[in-house]
């Protein structure tokens, strides 16, 4: 853990090196509501279109969902939202 997680108090980032990593982030409320669900299928679907040779929809697929994870992270992101929805 770097000494800025230390200090601060802020988890250390979500290990999202794996598809298990992925599936366990979103298991767990990371990610938006459905995202669960909608991981399988989109991977399902992105590896049944592709090749043995060609994997990039489903490297698509993982990087899109790392990406909706991410923000989660972020301590700041759960207020941020509050104050979108708030103001809208």
């Amino acid at each position: 853990m770097s000494a800025q997680y230390a200090e601060t108090g802020v988890p250390a980032p979500l290990p999202l090196r794996t598809i298990g990593d992925i599936s366990a982030a979103l298991l767990a409320g990371h990610g938006f509501p459905g995202d669960q669900e909608a991981f399988e299928t989109d991977l399902q679907r992105a590896l049944e279109a592709s090749s043995e040779t060609d994997l990039t929809a489903v490297a698509a697929v993982i990087v899109d969902y790392r990406g909706r994870i991410r923000p989660y992270q972020d301590p700041d992101y759960d207020i941020a939202v509050r104050e979108l929805v708030a103001g809208a």
